[in-house]
């Protein structure tokens, strides 16, 4: 139903999305060279769309794109994660 873009807000430390008056997040924090996701949050109105996994994929094409690993302390990003073997090369 929705295919929205997925904004890096790195004053706020967190990709986002906008969509209407909602605004979906992921947010992290940077130690070293680790990213660690602290959690993903989508308003009501836009779960079952897919939108945190498309958050925690950006966030995921991001570390591998400046070679950070990844540490979740999110359980949204941990199941994600399990789900993906395609990115177990990044975690910490």
């Amino acid at each position: 139903m929705y295919s929205p873009s997925v904004l890096h807000n790195e004053s706020k430390k967190c990709f986002e999305v906008h969509i209407e008056s909602h605004i979906a997040e992921l947010t992290y924090t940077l130690q070293r060279k680790t990213i660690v996701f602290t959690h993903t949050g989508v308003p009501p109105a836009l779960e079952g769309h897919g939108i945190g996994s498309r958050l925690v994929r950006a966030g995921l094409e991001y570390a591998r794109a400046r070679k950070l690993k990844v540490k979740a302390t999110c359980w949204f990003v941990s199941g994600f994660l399990e789900r993906h073997p395609e990115y177990q090369d990044l975690n910490e």
